[in-house]
């Protein structure tokens, strides 16, 4: 029975007789359905005495008890069950729409946000460095335009996620990373001209196995942060090279210095690296080590190059990139060995080959200040 509301007052009573016709009509059958069961079961165990009776009797009786069974078995309906409602005679409630209603709804859900099949950005790649993860991302979106990207992370024990990057960058090493500890990262984006920030991109783990770079603790003149990484020269007299703790930079890795603060420079200044520590030195400006300092001139070996780099400044980066190449064949005694060395600053870089007379995989790094106010962090 089809039945036409016009008015919208009266869509709650139409759907309560209509539910109310359709429940009787389903409760109705099951009554009968349990009612036929119940008798089906009785008229079955009726039958079923006087059958195992015509099995067992003597052979006198048998036959005329298996024949009597067998004619009122076939009057016998178990069978026999209510017909169940097609689906066409049960009652359904719908309803019909006008276009402009629809229109007004999809602008409404659409001043809400919206709805895609992935997020704009996601993350592409992790590299591990020493205490630190180099993490990138890029964008898969293409009729997506990014202004800013944020990059949060957490240990993969933890609750909740923090901020950790925001900039325009598709790249970021996150310092201050336990090594062999896995963390969480996920990135979003903010469109050009937006405010919000898009969905979060899946997240993905990440560890570094490299123990982070330290400074060594306990020279004065020096003050190191908790981790050890940063060191900031201070009032004292005393001036010295300060050096690693351990010969923790290896050939094919980037070393980086960078300079949080800066004080009055001094022509022995270095920041670089060296095969071994040497007490008594005030500068890395000496045999076995390459620096620079911080006016920009490049030493190898204590003699300064022809090229040169620009001076440091407060968040300039120092990066030193070693390869080994090996000038002859290797021998008990070391044999010979050169390091093609790239120091970079301030988009500039310098490549020279520094030869030894040992192979050196590892090396420490060092630097040394002469007045205070420099600060530098290594990783």
């Amino acid at each position: 029975m089809e039945k036409r509301i016009k008015s919208s007052g009266f869509w709650h009573l139409t759907a309560v007789l209509l539910l109310s016709e359709t429940w009787g009509k389903l409760l109705h059958a099951t009554d009968v359905s349990a009612g036929s069961l119940r008798a089906s079961e009785v008229e079955y165990f009726c039958h079923l005495i006087p059958g195992e009776s015509a099995i067992c009797g003597d052979v006198e009786q048998h036959n005329e008890k298996l024949c009597s069974f067998t004619k009122k078995a076939l009057h016998i309906q178990l069978d026999s069950l209510p017909e169940v409602p097609s689906l066409v005679d049960v009652p359904c409630l719908s309803a019909q729409l006008d276009d402009c209603l629809l229109t007004i709804l999809r602008n409404q859900i659409f001043r809400h946000g919206t709805v895609a099949s992935r997020p704009p950005v996601q993350l592409e790649e992790f590299v591990e460095k020493p205490g630190g993860i180099l993490v990138r991302w890029c964008k898969v979106d293409d009729d997506f335009v990014p202004q800013d990207y944020r990059l949060q992370y957490r240990k993969s024990n933890a609750s909740h996620f923090e901020d950790v990057y925001v900039g325009s960058d598709t790249e970021f090493i996150v310092l201050h990373i336990d090594p062999n500890v896995d963390y969480q990262f996920r990135v979003c984006a903010r469109g050009d001209g937006r405010q919000e920030w898009s969905p979060w991109s899946v997240p993905q783990t990440g560890r570094t196995t490299l123990v982070p770079h330290e400074w060594t603790a306990g020279l004065e003149g020096y003050s190191l942060s908790s981790r050890r990484n940063i060191a900031l020269r201070n009032d004292s007299q005393s001036c010295g090279v300060l050096y690693s703790k351990a010969p923790t930079y290896f050939c094919g890795q980037t070393l980086t210095f960078r300079i949080e603060t800066v004080g009055q420079p001094d022509r022995r200044d270095s920041l670089g690296v060296c095969v071994e520590q040497q007490n008594g030195y005030d500068s890395l400006q000496r045999d076995k080590a390459v620096c620079i300092s911080t006016n920009g001139a490049v030493f190898v070996n204590g003699k300064e190059m022809t090229n040169q780099l620009p001076a440091v400044t407060s968040g300039s980066t120092v990066t030193f990139d070693m390869e080994v190449v090996q000038l002859g064949p290797p021998s008990t005694e070391g044999g010979n060995f050169k390091l093609r060395v790239t120091i970079s600053s301030n988009n500039r870089e310098v490549v020279f080959d520094w030869v030894l007379d040992q192979c050196c995989v590892s090396l420490y790094f060092g630097c040394s200040f002469s007045y205070p106010g420099w600060k530098v962090l290594v990783f």
